[in-house]
């Protein structure tokens, strides 16, 4: 597979030159710089192109295109937004970039309630604990019916048995501080959808009511009216992808669970098979990221990776660990639920040149003071790919493929 990394623009405290010395191929990159809704045009995506391509590497993958939330909640003017993404579509096409990784979840991108939980040899990983996140809910948004909600909550077979998340919430509330609160919705609102998805942003003077706001939007909106507007969105672009030869691979849910009353529609094998039915379009693909698949307990991920590996545009090669109360952390790459190695040996023999990166990784050796976002350290993530390095290049060698150890005489 393609080594690739995600990098946030030249902006980034990770630079470029960094990264071809750590053999890094190809980028996963965006233009974060242009506002929700609006065209990429091709000057901008030809400038961030030729300066990727200026330090030896190509732009591999965007990640991602952002799907605005009118078209996911199927607003007045989502058909005019749909024939804005046709038109980036159609400008990174002419620059030579043909894969966009994109998501279909509602509001939050992706949901953790600790970014530095600490790990035994001193590093720390992203972690989500339930009881603090039914507390964000309850006590913090104050969202209608979320005590019903977690009151009914109950975990997959298999972990937190006899646990009741609801009373750990409201023994949360006794020992609460402001500061504490005002972490949970940092790392909650802030600091994990500022830089990824657009909608939040360090400057908003009342996040959690412009989360209310956006969570307004989707009263009424179960799981099979999201379907429902996801498969009209493919099928609307699906002809301009057609067109451009651009392959569309979406990201799971992460974590894989409906929460905040939200529905949500890619969480599962079945979640999966009904999207790449629903439009049988070999440019209607996956991004297949093991970490998130690898969060929910009823997801055997190196079944799935067998099943849609045809289907799969883009992987994510991470892991997470399911404690047995039902709280996960993000484990070594070596570790965990995903069975890295043997996802190695999948994809490498569907398609050994898929685009794959780490995704995230641990915070070490002083990652934490370099002001990286959060899950995307320098340190961590480098270390995971010179352990994924390893297994592809031992993997390939059982295999037959010739392996290049990326920037060496060359």
């Amino acid at each position: 597979m393609e080594r690739t990394w995600r990098w946030f623009g030249k902006n980034d405290k990770i630079t470029l030159a960094m990264l071809r010395q750590i053999g890094v191929e190809g980028i996963v990159t965006a233009l974060h710089d242009v506002p929700l809704g609006e065209v990429w045009t091709r000057e901008k995506i030809r400038d961030l192109r030729e300066y990727i391509e200026s330090y030896g590497m190509r732009w591999s993958v965007v990640e991602s295109l952002p799907v605005v939330e009118t078209i996911k909640y199927g607003g007045s003017d989502r058909d005019e937004q749909i024939e804005v993404y046709k038109e980036s579509l159609r400008n990174l096409s002419a620059e030579g970039i043909h894969t966009i990784c994109y998501n279909f979840m509602p509001v939050l991108d992706w949901a953790r309630t600790d970014l530095l939980h600490a790990n035994p040899n001193g590093s720390s990983n992203l972690f989500f604990n339930y009881a603090e996140f039914a507390y964000f809910d309850i006590y913090i948004l104050k969202r209608e019916g979320a005590r019903e909600e977690w009151a009914k909550f109950q975990f997959p077979e298999g972990v937190g048995e006899g646990r009741n998340v609801l009373a750990e919430a409201d023994e949360l509330a006794k020992t609460m501080t402001p500061e504490k609160e005002h972490g949970l919705v940092e790392t909650i609102i802030i600091k994990t959808q500022g830089f990824v998805s657009g909608n939040f942003s360090e400057n908003d003077e009342a996040p959690i009511q412009k989360f209310r706001d956006f969570l307004d939007l989707y009263k009424g909106i179960d799981k099979d009216q999201l379907r429902a507007n996801m498969k009209y969105f493919l099928e609307a672009i699906m002809p301009t992808c057609e067109e451009c030869g651009m392959n569309m691979c979406v990201h799971p849910d992460d974590p894989p669970i409906e929460i905040l009353g939200l529905p949500r529609i890619v969480r599962t094998q079945e979640d999966i098979e009904w999207m790449l039915n629903a439009v049988d379009n070999p440019h209607n693909g996956l991004t297949f990221c093991a970490g998130s698949l690898s969060a929910g307990a009823y997801n055997n991920v190196v079944e799935m990776a067998r099943r849609f590996a045809p289907r799969t545009h883009f992987v994510h090669l991470r892991s997470c660990h399911i404690f047995p109360n039902g709280d996960f952390t993000e484990a070594s790459h070596l570790g965990g639920r995903a069975d890295i190695i043997e996802l190695a040996r999948i994809f490498e023999q569907v398609n050994p040149s898929l685009p794959m990166r780490v995704d995230h990784g641990m915070t070490m050796l002083g990652d934490e003071a370099r002001g990286y976002n959060a899950g995307y350290s320098f340190l961590g993530r480098m270390f995971a790919l010179g352990q994924v390095q390893g297994i592809l290049a031992t993997v390939d060698r059982e295999l037959g493929i010739p392996y290049k150890q990326p920037g060496f005489f060359d």
